[in-house]
């Protein structure tokens, strides 16, 4: 079973330690803003034991006419870092769906999956397939929340990614 939007809410925060914008919170989930885009910049490596990270170039958003921060994304694959802190509880497991805005634009959000007892500021993968303009901030992903029956929690590489 899927968690109400407030429940969501309960497990995040975001990371400047503010309190998250009511207009997060929907009925099933929370929206995720943009805090980051980066490029790959060289290869990555996952092997049958171990894995590396390739090197990532951080984008910069330009200035639009009015002075406002904007990335202009061409098509292509971005890593992207919302702007909230997660903490899956111990008796649930996570899931970002893209914002259909996001998806009416010709881009989509796709995520792995997030384990009970995860907690970290999290990274999803941007496609873009026609260039689309994004503010920082912008709600770009909804986090859910549904019950599981988790054989312990996370305890992996990325517990404590971001904060």
């Amino acid at each position: 079973m899927f968690q109400s939007g407030s429940t969501v809410a309960a497990a995040l925060r975001p990371h400047d330690g503010e309190a998250l914008d009511d207009e997060q919170v929907q009925p099933n989930g929370v929206d995720l803003t943009l805090d980051a885009v980066f490029e790959p910049a060289e290869p990555g490596r996952i092997d049958t034991d171990d894995k590396r990270i390739g090197d990532r170039r951080r984008v910069e958003p330009d200035a639009d006419a009015d002075g406002e921060l904007l990335y202009w994304l061409e098509p292509g694959g971005y890593v992207v870092r919302y702007g909230e802190v997660i903490s899956v509880p111990d008796d649930c497991v996570g899931f970002v769906l893209p914002r259909s805005s996001l998806m009416r634009n010709g881009a989509t959000l796709e995520t792995a999956v997030w384990d009970a007892g995860y907690e970290g500021r999290g990274e999803g993968l941007l496609q873009v397939t026609h260039p689309i303009e994004v503010r920082p901030g912008a709600r770009i992903g909804q986090f859910v929340l549904a019950a599981a029956d988790a054989d312990g929690t996370y305890d992996g590489d990325y517990q404590g990614e971001n904060v």
